[in-house]
């Protein structure tokens, strides 16, 4: 069960998130190709790490099984106002996986129209991006392909739910026990 996910970095990206969910997909065997927004491969979070993509969004073409956007500021704003990765989110959108955290489902899904009342997260204070939508403060909501998350804390909770949409409970379980140690 080959799976393939593309994670869209974008300079102002909060990195917890980013990363905690690319090492979750990674360690549950799914392919992840780590998608540049700006015109360049390397991407600075919020707090300068710097990070190197595989290849810029403009330039990809393909059909993954989940589009993930991590949140932070100004990252969520600049996918936000990326013509080709809204194209590519609204693309898989339509029938493919869908992930946001943080401030991306309402900075970058909810102009999209791809975030409804009642049915979303997002990080508290992000609501004003969206005003037309209700934001839950659960930490992770599930609505059909559209999956969002509330802030960093609930990085490896989306993760799990990710893992688990793509690949199954088993795989999600298994990922589970390999990042919680307990005596």
């Amino acid at each position: 069960m080959n799976k393939h996910a593309v994670i869209l970095f974008a300079c102002g990206f909060e990195e917890v998130e980013a990363l905690t969910v690319y090492d979750g997909l990674v360690r549950a065997g799914i392919k992840v190709t780590k998608l540049a927004v700006g015109g360049k491969l390397s991407v600075v979070s919020s707090h300068d790490v710097e990070i190197a993509c595989d290849e810029l969004v403009e330039n990809y073409h393909g059909i993954s099984d989940l589009v993930f956007i991590p949140g932070g500021m100004p990252g969520s704003t600049n996918i936000a106002q990326c013509w080709e990765a809204n194209e590519l989110i609204i693309k898989h959108a339509q029938d493919r996986l869908v992930a946001a955290i943080c401030a991306a489902p309402s900075v970058v899904l909810g102009p999209l129209g791809l975030v409804r009342s009642g049915k979303a997260t997002c990080f508290p204070g992000c609501e004003e991006y969206s005003p037309s939508v209700e934001f839950l403060s659960d930490g992770v909501v599930e609505d059909g392909n559209i999956i969002t998350a509330k802030s960093v804390a609930y990085a490896w909770p989306l993760a799990f739910t990710l893992v688990e949409r793509l690949l199954g409970k088993e795989a999600e379980e298994k990922l589970e026990k390999t990042v919680y140690w307990k005596k």
